[in-house]
């Protein structure tokens, strides 16, 4: 994996941003590993308030200690969320609305991939109830919440594998036939015209579409001509479907 990211930094260079968030509080689900637990290492670092949405606790306190070390920002709490339990979702929004005065950023991280066949506690199948439902209804529950804390922001991680999906509404649970890759692209393309829609009824809402791994710069134009099977590496990049209101 270490390569991957040597080899991102080589074809498109390292971002870098002096944004400071201070004052602002952000959720972030899945915050305790990969993406999920850098994103919250670099926004700690930018003073932002992180609440930590994860299921795993004892793993979400090891990393909660190593980043509020690493960061110097004491500011970091862990809340529980079980994305395949909307049961638990719920108790975390209301949680969340009782004790949080505002909500600045959400970011719907959170996910599995290509997961033997399983069901959420309530019934749907694991890859569409957690990186799509869950999500939808967690989005739902903490709207108010962020008009209120206006400007905020939904950012929701999606992929390029949004392409190997189509939504079978008449087998939504893939209790018919089960492909592990084809139902994950179908819960990606969920994530992407969910976050469309929303972005359409929420008056006002900004939609932005940015894949960071798979723009090309400007002073390597040729790179994938010259190179298209390391382009294979980056099927999985993400984008960030991202909307503030």
């Amino acid at each position: 994996m270490a390569n991957i990211y040597t080899l991102r930094a080589f074809l498109f260079g390292e971002w870098s941003s002096d944004v400071r968030l201070d004052g602002k509080t952000v959720i972030i689900t899945g915050a305790n590993t990969g993406i999920g637990k850098e994103t919250t290492r670099d926004l700690a670092k930018r003073g932002a308030r992180i609440i930590m949405a994860c299921r795993d606790i004892p793993k979400a306190e090891v990393t909660q200690r190593e980043i509020i070390e690493d960061s110097g920002n004491q500011n970091i709490v862990i809340r529980k969320l079980d994305l395949s339990d909307t049961k638990s979702i719920r108790e975390f929004a209301e949680i969340i609305n009782n004790e949080e005065k505002q909500l600045h950023i959400l970011i719907n991280n959170a996910g599995v991939m290509m997961c033997p066949y399983s069901k959420t506690a309530d019934g749907f199948e694991m890859q569409i109830g957690v990186n799509h439902l869950g999500h939808f209804l967690l989005t739902f529950l903490l709207i108010d919440l962020l008009k209120k804390s206006a400007p905020s922001r939904i950012i929701l991680l999606s992929s390029m594998a949004h392409s190997w999906g189509t939504i079978k509404l008449d087998d939504i649970n893939s209790e018919k036939s089960y492909h592990s890759r084809r139902v994950y692209g179908q819960s990606k393309l969920a994530n992407i015209l969910c976050t469309r829609s929303l972005g359409r009824r929420l008056k006002g809402a900004l939609l932005k579409f940015l894949s960071p791994f798979l723009r090309m710069p400007p002073h390597r134009p040729c790179m994938y001509t010259k190179y298209p099977h390391i382009f294979l590496v980056f099927m999985f990049s993400n984008i960030y479907l991202n909307f503030s209101f």
